[in-house]
């Protein structure tokens, strides 16, 4: 089913950017410009996620949101706010929304922080796709992401809990490209110091633990620009 996206946001260059990328995602989004258009167009489409601007023409970002929650809405809300303006992204999180981003932002941290609310929000759904890996074994290495231990013949190996996070993550998607960004997110969360480097060196740890040749890989496999791919097994 194609994701459905409400951007509410006036300025119309940098809507213009986020629609076009968005639809590049295969994403269907609908934009509003005027904060008063919001909680009736919200009531036509019913989209998965909304990214929501504090500072909008007639109603405000932040009381198009207390309607909404007060309204039992339960859609996945990315808040985009003014940069420094700290008790705006309080007042949001307190109302509801279940992310922020500052602006100016990368687009690629909005995308990664919009496909992690996504994740998240068919996670909570009975018919989700993604199952939780509590173990798998690769060549002649256990992990066991419920201790966050990895053991090889010779004992336990020297990886750390978030190289094994770092693992689990691909062990869950396993066949499927995953982002560096969505790596970050999963393991450390966007508000850590981590970095798709970070990523890079967890990587550089596994594939030695597994013994795998980083130009010839069986396991672990390196989208060039992207992120990484675990293979089927």
């Amino acid at each position: 089913m194609t994701v459905q996206v409400l951007l509410i946001e006036d300025d119309p260059s940098l809507a213009r950017g986020l629609v076009d990328n968005f639809r590049a995602e295969g994403w269907e989004v609908r934009h509003v410009s005027h904060g008063d258009q919001a909680l009736q167009t919200l009531e036509k489409t019913r989209p998965d996620l909304v990214i929501l601007d504090i500072l909008l023409p007639g109603r405000s970002g932040l009381d198009i949101l207390r309607e909404m929650r007060s309204a039992g809405e339960t859609v996945p809300v990315l808040m985009l706010t003014a940069k420094g303006e700290v008790v705006d992204r309080v007042v949001g999180l307190e109302l509801g929304a279940d992310d922020y981003l500052p602006k100016p932002f990368a687009l690629q941290e909005l995308l990664a922080r919009v496909r992690a609310l996504l994740r998240r929000s068919a996670n909570g759904n009975a018919d989700k796709e993604t199952l939780e890996v509590r173990e798998l074994t690769l060549g002649n290495v256990h992990f066991d992401f419920q201790s966050f231990t990895a053991t090889g013949p010779e004992g336990l190996l020297d990886l750390t809990p978030y190289d094994i996070q770092t693992f689990k993550v691909l062990a869950e998607h396993r066949g499927e490209l995953v982002r560096r960004l969505d790596i970050v997110e999963e393991v450390s969360g966007m508000d850590s110091l981590a970095t798709a480097r970070t990523v890079d060196n967890h990587i550089v740890s596994l594939r030695r633990a597994l013994g795998d040749d980083p130009r010839r890989p069986r396991w672990i496999h390196t989208v060039r620009g992207e992120g990484y791919r675990l293979a089927i097994v």
